[in-house]
């Protein structure tokens, strides 16, 4: 079964949002006032010109929606989770409705006669792509370069935060060389990522909110160093915390793991592992 590519959380941040909007509205302001002279719509002019109102009018109204896109983004993002396709149709959505914005602009301003409805688009799109798609990719390059950055860097620090209670395991969690980078109680860690040569631990703190830990280590490493642990690997990629498991689901291409937080993705369970993941259901 393959897994969901979900959008890294940050990157519907509030902070992050604003600043990639922001970022892309002064590119866009640069890049249309260095390409008017060379505009084929002579209604698109800045100055003393009739035409100034509409072209002011027509960068407000794109901005707002712009804007009011991303408010949207924010606002839903504990309501549904966005796959990496729908986040870039969502974005490819913004580029359109600010081309389609500049058409009719044109259209009713303008009323090129050597160039058709379809051609404005055309030419828009191009433009809108570059003032628009060129902010956001770089601006989402830099987010996640960031991030991983962030991570890294945690390898030289030890986070002992969670303390186990009376009775509670608590899990200890060394990196390739065998130093120790995270202690996290089993009440507080919900499932463990492989990234490369990697490992993402996702916790919950002593603030209730989820983590991200990143530990030079394997898998197979992790698993064999908590075999009789509520620790169990379900996929080529993941190992859950048994006892934050809220639902086990049966799919049409296997079983699905809900954990206990909400905002968490959906783990999936492969073939390979099914048949551990139901005898520790069962054991329970």
């Amino acid at each position: 079964m393959k897994t969901r590519k979900y959008i890294p959380e940050y990157l519907r941040g509030k902070s992050e949002l604003f600043g990639t909007v922001v970022i892309a509205s002064l590119f866009s302001v640069l890049f249309l006032v260095g390409t008017i002279p060379f505009s084929t719509t002579s209604w698109f002019r800045l100055g003393r010109s009739f035409y100034f109102p509409f072209t002011i009018t027509f960068i407000g109204v794109s901005l707002f929606a712009v804007a009011a896109s991303n408010v949207i983004m924010y606002k839903t993002r504990n309501l549904m989770k966005l796959t990496w396709f729908w986040y870039i149709v969502w974005k490819l959505a913004e580029i359109i409705l600010v081309t389609s914005l500049y058409t009719t602009f044109a259209g009713v301003l303008a009323r090129p006669d050597n160039m058709g409805v379809h051609m404005i688009f055309l030419r828009a799109f191009c433009f809108a792509f570059v003032c628009i798609g060129i902010p956001y990719i770089v601006a989402d390059m830099y987010l996640i370069i960031r991030e991983q950055r962030e991570l890294i860097r945690e390898h030289d620090s030890i986070d002992t935060s969670q303390s186990a209670n009376d009775g509670e395991q608590q899990f200890a969690i060394y990196d390739s060389s065998g130093s120790l980078k995270l202690s996290v109680s089993s009440s507080n860690l919900y499932y463990i990522e492989a990234d490369d040569n990697y490992v993402r631990i996702r916790y919950e703190d002593h603030k209730g909110e989820l983590k991200t830990f990143m530990v030079r280590n394997t898998l197979r490493a992790i698993e064999d160093s908590f075999k009789e642990s509520s620790l169990v690997r379900c996929h080529r990629r993941f190992i859950v915390n048994i006892n934050k498991v809220k639902v086990l689901r049966r799919e049409k291409d296997g079983y699905e793991l809900d954990l206990d937080y909400e905002g968490v993705p959906l783990i999936p369970v492969t073939k390979t592992y099914a048949q551990g993941v139901l005898e520790r259901f069962s054991k329970i």
